[in-house]
């Protein structure tokens, strides 16, 4: 049974000792501060919403989830749900109105709509020559400025959890989610990663938005967030790299599933951020597909994918 349908990843909700770490990492990532208060950090990409990340303070830990929904009667939807909220006014930067339930990790999902829009940011743009046309930037130079990537937006959630395939169709019926690929180890009854999008008929989606993985451990694998293009996540990868606090998890390489560009890093306190550019979009003439692990985890170009980056996940 399907209940309502949402539109976007709007955010992940962590837990973390100190908002000056978060903070600085999430800026050297590419964030901008939207907003913060003595216990809690939002930050914004170049898009419009008002935040696409928050950070409480406390000990480390992942809280949940939060989705974007178009409108108030596809949220009202929400509530007819077993053990969701009624409908609730957000009271915290931001704002908005919001449904809330428990996950079959019990982890905390939000459905939001009506979040607070803000003015979008400048990005640093890059005009290229290619192969097929050599004179985008006739009598132009290409010389990029350092810094951090921009981040646009956040685009996708990917959690562990054991027994993965017997639980990822709660998210399928609950969020409104089309499957675009599973991969299988062994054999084919065995699916241990479902990549899904949202459902939007005939318009184009990016790939997934949320992904379920089978693992040794339950919690957040990683949180993923579009940029600006392939120099952005290159010259993003420098700057992290140059600030010499930080730990490179995997990348910089195109995915298989999903195509994209990546660059993976760990927070302080060993979240995974992903930066990516660059995905496939969907619609709903393109069928579910099966596939490998050693062909769907693996990149086109790039390093393979380290293994423990695929036991990953932080409760």
């Amino acid at each position: 049974m399907s209940y309502g349908k949402v539109s976007d990843l709007a955010f992940g909700r962590l837990q973390s000792p100190s908002l000056d770490e978060a903070e600085e990492f999430l800026t050297r990532f590419g964030m901008h501060r939207a907003e913060r208060t003595k216990d809690a950090l939002y930050m914004r990409g170049t898009d419009t919403n008002h935040h696409l990340h928050v950070t409480h303070l406390g000990p480390s830990k992942f809280i949940g989830l939060s989705f974007l929904v178009d409108n108030l009667d596809e949220l009202k939807r929400f509530t007819k749900i077993e053990g969701a909220t009624g409908i609730e006014h957000v009271d915290e930067p931001g704002g908005g109105q919001r449904v809330r339930l428990t996950d079959p990790l019990g982890y905390q999902i939000e459905l939001i709509c009506g979040m607070q829009q803000l003015d979008a940011l400048p990005v640093r743009k890059a005009i290229l020559n290619t192969g097929d046309n050599k004179y985008n930037r006739a009598g132009q130079l290409m010389r990029l400025p350092a810094g951090p990537s921009h981040v646009k937006r956040a685009a996708h959630a990917v959690l562990m959890t054991p027994n993965a395939n017997s639980k990822i169709q709660w998210y399928r019926d609950v969020l409104g989610l089309v499957c675009s690929d599973e991969v299988y180890a062994g054999s084919k009854d065995n699916i241990i990663a479902s990549f899904n999008r949202i459902d939007k008929g005939e318009t184009y989606v990016d790939h997934h938005i949320f992904l379920l993985i089978d693992g040794p451990t339950t919690g957040l694998n990683h949180l993923s967030f579009e940029a600006q293009d392939i120099d952005d996540i290159m010259l993003g990868h420098q700057h992290l790299v140059k600030a010499e606090k930080y730990e490179h998890v995997w990348g910089i390489g195109r995915h298989v599933l999903g195509s994209q560009v990546y660059d993976y890093w760990k927070d302080p306190w060993g979240r995974v951020h992903e930066h990516w550019t660059d995905s496939d979009v969907l619609n709903n003439s393109h069928p579910t597909q099966i596939h490998a692990a050693e062909d769907g985890l693996n990149s086109q170009w790039g390093e393979a994918v380290p293994h423990a980056f695929i036991t990953h996940a932080i409760p």
